[in-house]
This record gives structure tokens, C-alpha cells and sequence, in this order.
């Protein structure tokens, strides 16, 4: 793991918290996507080296409409840049760690993702991305 990508922050609604956090960052959001795959609409804003995801539900069964009920609106994942998510996966699963994704899958921002479950990781769900390939 290279370095955290960006720190995941479910959110209730991004028109109003899009808004907020360029306010907060003093920059403006620089893409907003929809991962259908996922449920999920996504908004981008980056300070420096530092991104922030900020993940709206768009259905109720979705992984973050389901967050939101349990814990409200917060911190959802702390996502790691790597070289090779394929390797990366491999080695975890190695190590013991409970892998949500044998294989990696499209995320936004361009990304191949995987995740690891929280329960082996102290309740922290981690992603870990790679840049796809064009």
C-alpha cells in the first residue's frame, strides 16, 4: 500500500454536502460520477495530496443507503492506492484478512477496487484501488 487514495464519507445528500465540504477545503468538488453497479453517486474534492469521496445511496438496498441507517452519516472507508490490486489481494488473503472481492471491480474516479471486511480490520472498511487501464 503506496498511500491512502482518499478518505470515504457517507453522506445523506451531495447537494447539500458537496457544498459544505468546498467550503470546509476551500476547493471546488472536481467530478461527480455514478457507480450504478454499487448504488451509489459519488463527488470528488481534493486539497493538496488529500481526496475526499463523498457517497450518496441512490437505492435502498445499496451498501451505503444501509451505513447510513446503521450509523448516519460519517467516515465509510479509508481507501489505499496500490500497484497491483490482483497481488494485493492475494497477499491479504494470505495474511488472513476476510476479502469482500476476490476479484476487483470498477469503482469510480477511474479505479479497479477490492475491499477488505471490517470485522478483521477493527471495524475500519478498507479499499484498496488501483488506476485502470485506458
Amino acid at each position: 500500500m503506496r498511500k491512502i487514495e482518499h478518505l470515504g464519507i457517507a453522506v445523506k445528500s451531495l447537494e447539500v454536502s458537496t457544498p459544505l465540504f468546498e467550503k470546509l477545503l476551500n476547493t471546488p468538488c472536481y467530478k461527480t460520477e455514478e457507480v450504478a453497479s454499487e448504488g451509489v453517486k459519488t463527488a470528488f474534492l481534493q486539497n493538496g495530496p488529500n481526496k475526499i469521496e463523498l457517497l450518496e445511496a441512490t437505492n435502498a438496498d445499496s451498501p451505503i443507503a444501509k451505513f447510513l441507517e446503521k450509523k448516519g452519516e460519517g467516515i465509510h472507508h479509508i481507501a489505499f492506492d496500490v500497484e497491483d490490486v490482483v497481488a494485493e489481494i492475494a497477499r491479504l488473503k494470505a495474511e488472513g484478512f476476510t476479502v469482500l472481492n476476490e476479484t476487483p471491480k470498477k469503482g469510480a474516479d477511474n479505479k479497479l477496487v477490492a475491499f477488505l471486511h471490517p470485522k478483521g480490520t477493527n471495524g475500519v472498511l478498507i479499499e484498496l484501488c488501483q488506476e485502470a487501464p485506458l
